[in-house]
Protein backbone atom coordinates (compact mmCIF):
# COMPACT_ATOMS: atom_id res chain seq x y z
CA UNK A 1 0.00 0.00 0.00
CA UNK A 2 1.02 3.02 -0.85
CA UNK A 3 1.42 6.30 2.09
CA UNK A 4 -1.36 8.55 2.20
CA UNK A 5 1.30 11.14 2.40
CA UNK A 6 3.79 10.53 -0.48
CA UNK A 7 0.34 10.12 -2.93
CA UNK A 8 -0.49 14.18 -1.67
CA UNK A 9 3.45 15.01 -2.46
CA UNK A 10 3.73 13.36 -6.00
CA UNK A 11 0.50 14.12 -6.71
CA UNK A 12 0.66 17.97 -5.85
CA UNK A 13 4.25 17.81 -7.84
CA UNK A 14 2.31 16.74 -11.13
CA UNK A 15 0.14 19.64 -10.52
CA UNK A 16 3.26 21.97 -9.97
CA UNK A 17 4.81 20.91 -13.15
CA UNK A 18 1.94 20.97 -14.94
CA UNK A 19 1.08 24.59 -13.75
CA UNK A 20 4.60 25.42 -15.04
CA UNK A 21 4.17 23.62 -18.29
CA UNK A 22 1.36 25.31 -19.19
CA UNK A 23 2.90 28.84 -18.19
CA UNK A 24 6.10 28.13 -20.24
CA UNK A 25 4.72 26.15 -23.26
CA UNK A 26 0.55 26.48 -23.15
CA UNK A 27 -1.79 24.17 -22.69
CA UNK A 28 -0.86 22.69 -26.56
CA UNK A 29 2.40 22.06 -24.65
CA UNK A 30 1.49 19.50 -22.20
CA UNK A 31 1.96 15.85 -22.54
CA UNK A 32 2.02 13.31 -19.92
CA UNK A 33 5.23 12.07 -21.25
CA UNK A 34 6.97 15.71 -20.66
CA UNK A 35 5.31 15.71 -16.73
CA UNK A 36 6.29 12.47 -16.29
CA UNK A 37 9.64 13.18 -17.15
CA UNK A 38 9.50 17.14 -14.96
CA UNK A 39 8.43 15.10 -11.89
CA UNK A 40 10.03 11.40 -12.06
CA UNK A 41 7.44 10.08 -12.37
CA UNK A 42 6.15 7.25 -15.08
CA UNK A 43 3.42 7.85 -17.29
CA UNK A 44 1.59 5.41 -15.77
CA UNK A 45 1.63 6.75 -12.76
CA UNK A 46 0.31 10.10 -14.03
CA UNK A 47 -2.57 8.10 -15.79
CA UNK A 48 -3.74 6.92 -12.65
CA UNK A 49 -3.94 9.78 -10.69
CA UNK A 50 -5.61 12.09 -13.48
CA UNK A 51 -6.73 9.42 -15.80
CA UNK A 52 -6.03 11.81 -19.11
CA UNK A 53 -4.22 14.79 -20.02
CA UNK A 54 -7.47 17.02 -19.70
CA UNK A 55 -8.63 16.07 -16.14
CA UNK A 56 -4.95 16.65 -15.55
CA UNK A 57 -4.86 20.23 -16.76
CA UNK A 58 -8.32 20.70 -14.99
CA UNK A 59 -7.32 19.77 -12.07
CA UNK A 60 -3.89 22.30 -12.84
CA UNK A 61 -6.17 24.97 -13.64
CA UNK A 62 -8.93 24.21 -10.57
CA UNK A 63 -5.36 25.11 -7.82
CA UNK A 64 -5.39 28.62 -9.78
CA UNK A 65 -8.93 29.31 -9.19
CA UNK A 66 -9.54 27.99 -5.83
CA UNK A 67 -6.58 30.55 -5.27
CA UNK A 68 -8.91 33.13 -6.57
CA UNK A 69 -11.81 32.29 -5.37
CA UNK A 70 -10.07 31.96 -1.57
CA UNK A 71 -9.45 35.89 -2.05
CA UNK A 72 -12.97 36.79 -2.16
CA UNK A 73 -12.73 36.22 1.85
CA UNK A 74 -11.14 39.40 2.62
CA UNK A 75 -14.80 40.41 1.78
CA UNK A 76 -16.51 39.35 4.33
CA UNK A 77 -14.44 40.67 7.13
CA UNK A 78 -16.82 43.37 8.64
CA UNK A 79 -14.00 44.74 11.19
CA UNK A 80 -12.74 46.28 8.19
CA UNK A 81 -13.74 48.82 6.31
CA UNK A 82 -15.61 48.75 2.99
CA UNK A 83 -12.73 50.77 1.11
CA UNK A 84 -9.77 48.45 3.14
CA UNK A 85 -11.43 45.30 2.40
CA UNK A 86 -12.22 45.99 -1.42
CA UNK A 87 -8.37 47.21 -1.67
CA UNK A 88 -7.20 44.06 0.27
CA UNK A 89 -9.25 41.45 -1.86
CA UNK A 90 -7.93 43.43 -5.59
CA UNK A 91 -4.55 43.16 -3.64
CA UNK A 92 -4.94 39.86 -3.18
CA UNK A 93 -6.46 39.33 -6.58
CA UNK A 94 -3.64 40.69 -8.09
CA UNK A 95 -1.03 38.40 -6.26
CA UNK A 96 -2.75 35.16 -7.75
CA UNK A 97 -2.32 36.40 -11.52
CA UNK A 98 1.25 37.42 -10.79
CA UNK A 99 2.02 33.60 -9.43
CA UNK A 100 1.26 32.50 -12.82
CA UNK A 101 0.42 35.80 -14.83
CA UNK A 102 1.48 33.57 -18.55
CA UNK A 103 -1.28 30.54 -17.14
CA UNK A 104 -3.81 32.91 -16.39
CA UNK A 105 -3.21 34.93 -19.95
CA UNK A 106 -3.72 31.22 -21.49
CA UNK A 107 -6.66 30.43 -19.71
CA UNK A 108 -8.07 33.65 -21.00
CA UNK A 109 -6.92 33.07 -24.40
CA UNK A 110 -9.10 30.12 -24.93
CA UNK A 111 -12.03 32.18 -24.80
CA UNK A 112 -14.89 29.13 -25.72
CA UNK A 113 -12.59 26.42 -24.62
CA UNK A 114 -14.02 25.83 -21.29
CA UNK A 115 -12.50 23.26 -18.75
CA UNK A 116 -15.04 22.49 -15.98
CA UNK A 117 -12.91 24.26 -13.43
CA UNK A 118 -13.52 27.24 -15.52
CA UNK A 119 -17.09 26.49 -15.56
CA UNK A 120 -16.95 26.11 -11.71
CA UNK A 121 -15.67 29.22 -11.53
CA UNK A 122 -18.12 31.51 -13.23
CA UNK A 123 -20.55 29.46 -11.50
CA UNK A 124 -19.05 30.83 -8.36
CA UNK A 125 -18.82 34.41 -9.63
CA UNK A 126 -22.07 34.53 -10.48
CA UNK A 127 -23.45 33.29 -7.11
CA UNK A 128 -20.94 34.16 -4.47
CA UNK A 129 -18.10 36.29 -6.24
CA UNK A 130 -19.88 39.38 -7.86
CA UNK A 131 -22.35 39.45 -5.24
CA UNK A 132 -19.40 39.70 -2.20
CA UNK A 133 -17.88 42.66 -4.49
CA UNK A 134 -20.81 44.59 -5.12
CA UNK A 135 -21.82 44.11 -1.85
CA UNK A 136 -19.18 46.31 -0.66
CA UNK A 137 -19.25 48.65 -3.04
CA UNK A 138 -22.91 49.11 -2.03
CA UNK A 139 -21.29 49.78 1.39
CA UNK A 140 -18.90 52.56 -0.26
CA UNK A 141 -21.00 54.33 -2.79
CA UNK A 142 -24.40 53.39 -1.03
CA UNK A 143 -25.37 52.92 -5.17
CA UNK A 144 -28.76 50.52 -5.26
CA UNK A 145 -29.06 50.03 -8.49
CA UNK A 146 -27.79 46.35 -9.82
CA UNK A 147 -26.96 47.27 -12.81
CA UNK A 148 -24.90 49.62 -12.62
CA UNK A 149 -22.80 48.37 -9.49
CA UNK A 150 -22.23 44.93 -11.89
CA UNK A 151 -20.63 47.75 -13.94
CA UNK A 152 -18.47 49.24 -11.03
CA UNK A 153 -17.34 45.27 -10.13
CA UNK A 154 -16.21 44.77 -13.99
CA UNK A 155 -14.63 48.50 -14.17
CA UNK A 156 -12.53 47.36 -11.15
CA UNK A 157 -11.71 44.25 -12.11
CA UNK A 158 -10.73 45.30 -15.45
CA UNK A 159 -8.55 48.67 -13.97
CA UNK A 160 -6.65 46.33 -11.62
CA UNK A 161 -6.63 42.91 -13.98
CA UNK A 162 -5.26 44.35 -17.08
CA UNK A 163 -2.43 46.02 -15.93
CA UNK A 164 -1.50 42.72 -13.42
CA UNK A 165 -1.47 40.95 -16.77
CA UNK A 166 -0.14 43.29 -19.64
CA UNK A 167 3.07 44.67 -17.25
CA UNK A 168 5.38 42.73 -18.61
CA UNK A 169 4.32 43.38 -21.68
CA UNK A 170 4.56 47.27 -20.61
CA UNK A 171 7.59 46.98 -19.47
CA UNK A 172 9.72 45.29 -21.57
CA UNK A 173 7.89 45.75 -25.17
CA UNK A 174 7.21 49.57 -24.74
CA UNK A 175 9.66 50.33 -22.26
CA UNK A 176 6.90 52.04 -19.41
CA UNK A 177 7.27 51.76 -16.22
CA UNK A 178 4.76 50.68 -14.54
CA UNK A 179 3.59 51.85 -10.83
CA UNK A 180 3.17 49.17 -8.02
CA UNK A 181 -0.17 47.50 -7.88
CA UNK A 182 -0.46 49.40 -4.58
CA UNK A 183 -0.21 52.43 -5.81
CA UNK A 184 -2.76 51.77 -9.34
CA UNK A 185 -5.16 50.81 -6.40
CA UNK A 186 -4.81 53.58 -4.06
CA UNK A 187 -4.75 55.98 -7.62
CA UNK A 188 -7.85 54.19 -8.96
CA UNK A 189 -9.73 54.55 -5.66
CA UNK A 190 -8.77 58.14 -4.98
CA UNK A 191 -10.48 59.10 -8.73
CA UNK A 192 -12.91 56.16 -8.28
CA UNK A 193 -14.38 57.19 -4.96
CA UNK A 194 -13.48 60.65 -4.46
CA UNK A 195 -16.88 61.72 -3.13
CA UNK A 196 -16.91 59.25 -1.03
Amino acid sequence: MIDSDKNISTKEKILQATLDLIKREGFEGVTIRKIGAATDSNISLVNYYFGSKEKLINESIKILLTDFQETFTVLDDVTISPKERLKLFLMHYVKVIHQYPEVVRKTIALGTTVFSSQYEYGTFMKTMGFNKIQATLKEITHEENPDILMMMTVQLLGAIFLPALMSPIFESGADIKMASIEEQINLLFQRYFHEN
